[in-house]
Formats: structure tokens, C-alpha cells, sequence
């Protein structure tokens, strides 16, 4: 965790759910180094957490996350080799983290979700958004353009249209046009989020575990275009044949009993 001036991520652990929450009071939860490097740190060591089955990304006091710290930028960002490394090394760090964890990830957004805010959406599995939410990425306005990674991933999740507008026009959208266009799963009223998200979390946890772990390994691949990834996978894709949890959930069917799946 970091000093409160920095912004923090905060984690709660409730059995098998964890709660992480970006925190920076008087930002909207703008994103500083130090909590892309933490939010890094966070999502590694949940990638080895074998009892964790469900995750939910939101953020402290009525937003989501407006952008990055701008108030730090003076000090790395004129600089070719500090902008490369903040980009590549810190928020690539944390974003790519998010992506490659095993454990169905759930952004529960409400009011600003701007630049970072939206990138890290854009790494989350299920999106689900208050009616009164924005979107955006009006990097535009401070003269200069959305990293690579970082851009390919909003491409890749936003779709061409509404990466063009909120690139070159520094658009913002709408909660219900982003549903519209199929960056969020539902969109909600703001008092009915937290219950739209906790009934999301609910039927992730009672489902098969390992399973949703290959299904998300299998998704990345194939959404990534890893064909060596793809190929990894192909090697050990029935390994779970003999599997408690597949023997379980096959019995239950059968059996018209709900699985209890444990780990």
C-alpha cells in the first residue's frame, strides 16, 4: 500500500471474492506510478491464489478513476526514456497483470471512467456501469496520443468506431451508448449497482472454478492471437478429464443436486 497523497489500492478479502478498490481522494482515483505498480503487484498475487474465484474492480467515493495523476507527469514525461518506462514498464505492468490473471475479473464502474480508468476496464472480464457513468480518453487535450499497448487494448475492446472518437475527438460517451456498442455487459441505476454487481460475483462463485480458470486462459489466447499460447493449451486441454470438479459437476446433473465445488 502507499501513503494516502500518492492514491492507493485498497484489497478486501471476503472468502473467496476480493474487492480492489482504487483510491486517490480529491483525484476521482486518478492513477499515480505507485498504484500502477501496485495494482501490478496485487493482481500477481492473486494469479497464485488457488481458493480466489472472483474479483471486483471499482472505485472509492463515487468514481471509477478519471485518468493518471497529471500532477506527476512534469517529472518523467519530457524525457524519451521516462516516458517509455512509465508506459511499458508501469502502466503496461499493471494493465498487463489484470489480462493475465486466471480469475474472472469484474469492473463495477460508476461515474468517471477516463484514460487509465478506461484501460483498465478494458482488462476486465464482465463490465457492469451505473446509467450515469462517462467514458472517455481525452489525452488529446494535454498534446499527446494513447500508447500502443495501451491503444490496441481499447481498439481491441472499445471497437474502431469509439476508439476513433475517443482518440481523435476526445469523445465523451455515454453509459448507455457504450452498452449500445457492446463495451458494457449492463448498465444500471446508480442504486442498484452494487447489487447488479454483487448477483454477477454470485454466479461467477458458483460455478466451477478450474474451469473458469481454462476458460480465461483459453480466451486470452484466442482474443490475443498467441497461436503459441493456443498451442500450449491444446497440449493439456482435457488433462482435467479425471478431475474432482468435472466429476462433480457432471454427477450433480445427473443426480439434480447443486455441484459443491471446492479447492
Amino acid at each position: 500500500m502507499v501513503e494516502k497523497m500518492n492514491g492507493e489500492i485498497l484489497v478486501e478479502r471476503q472468502g473467496t471474492l476480493a474487492y480492489v478498490t482504487l483510491s486517490f481522494p480529491g483525484k476521482f482515483n486518478a492513477m499515480s506510478r505507485r498504484m500502477w505498480r501496485d495494482l501490478r503487484t496485487t493482481f500477481r498475487s492473486f494469479q497464485h491464489e488457488q481458493s480466489l474465484r472472483c474479483i471486483v474492480i471499482r472505485g472509492a467515493g463515487g468514481h471509477f478513476c478519471a485518468g493518471g495523476d497529471i500532477s506527476e507527469y512534469p517529472q518523467f514525461r519530457y524525457s524519451e526514456s521516462g516516458l517509455r518506462e512509465f508506459h511499458e514498464e508501469d502502466v503496461w505492468g499493471g494493465l498487463s497483470a489484470v489480462l493475465d490473471c486466471d480469475v474472472p475479473v469484474v469492473a463495477q464502474i460508476e461515474g468517471n471512467c477516463m484514460g487509465a480508468g478506461l484501460e483498465i476496464a478494458c482488462c476486465c472480464d464482465i463490465r457492469i456501469a451505473s446509467s450515469t457513468s462517462k467514458f472517455g480518453a481525452p489525452i488529446g487535450h494535454l498534446g499527446f496520443p494513447m500508447a500502443p499497448r495501451e491503444a490496441a487494448l481499447v481498439l481491441r475492446e472499445t471497437g474502431a468506431l469509439t476508439a476513433r472518437e475517443l482518440l481523435l475527438e476526445a469523445g465523451i460517451i455515454s453509459a448507455e451508448s457504450m452498452l449500445q456498442r457492446g463495451f458494457l455487459h449492463r448498465s444500471v441505476v446508480d442504486a442498484t449497482l452494487i447489487q447488479e454487481v454483487a448477483a454477477s460475483v454470485r454466479r461467477i462463485i458458483q460455478l466451477a472454478p478450474l474451469a473458469a480458470r481454462r476458460n480465461k486462459q483459453a480466451l486470452r489466447a484466442l482474443l490475443l492471437d498467441r497461436p503459441d499460447t493456443l498451442a500450449a493449451l491444446l497440449q493439456g486441454a482435457y488433462a482435467y478429464a479425471d478431475s474432482p470438479e468435472h466429476r462433480e459437476g457432471i454427477d450433480a446433473f445427473l443426480a439434480k443436486r447443486k455441484p459443491g465445488y471446492s479447492q
